[in-house]
């Protein structure tokens, strides 16, 4: 949606930055207008995206203590020598919250490298951070008897937990919790501290 309007907007700092050195009088001024326009092009865009993560990040704020970290818990797994542009790309987009654009990245990397599990749960967790509820259960529970890897099952079995409060499935979400937490204590100590 943006990246039109950037790609002009940097066509045309080029054209005035390769301009200005030699210009003079008239012509100075009015590459320095167009600087000008620029930048309060650029001023507009940064306040505009400024505004828009603010009211984000109140809306996560709210959200369970379990499902605003599991991106963190994400960046410790390993990548298994998977690490790719497209990859680094999906995860750039994650972490800007742009989820359909995360989505778009993970399922054509998923569709190239079936085996690629971090790619899988972090395509679980785009629909998941994008309120598309259904989709992410199913990319879990597809993904939970792949891995051997108990903070991808935590972290797993953790968000069908959140998405079962969300659906007030309390004893179903119950049960997840306390699966995450048998695989992987610490992905649920801040949260809940159940009995094994």
């Amino acid at each position: 949606m943006f990246k039109h309007v950037f790609s002009t907007m940097n066509e045309v700092l080029d054209e005035i930055l390769s301009g200005y050195p030699n210009s003079v009088g008239e012509e100075k001024a009015a590459l320095e207008e167009q600087l000008q326009v620029l930048k309060a092009m650029s001023d507009e865009c940064i306040e505009s995206w400024l505004l828009f993560e603010e009211k984000l990040g109140t809306f996560y704020g709210a959200l369970p203590k379990t499902a605003q970290h599991l991106h963190e818990e994400l960046l410790e797994l390993e990548l298994s020598g998977k690490m790719t542009s497209e990859f680094s790309k999906g995860q750039g987009y994650y972490k800007l919250f742009m989820y359909d654009q995360a989505i778009d990245e993970f399922e054509a990397l998923v569709r190239l490298q079936p085996d690629f599990l971090l790619a899988r749960i972090y395509l679980a967790m785009g629909y998941l951070r994008k309120g598309d509820f259904h989709e992410a259960y199913r990319h879990f529970q597809f993904l939970l008897p792949l891995t051997d890897n108990t903070k991808m099952k935590a972290i797993s079995y953790n968000a069908m937990g959140c998405i079962q409060v969300q659906n007030k499935n309390m004893q179903i979400a119950y049960e997840y919790f306390k699966k995450a937490y048998h695989h992987d204590p610490t992905t649920m100590e801040s949260f809940l501290h159940l009995e094994e």
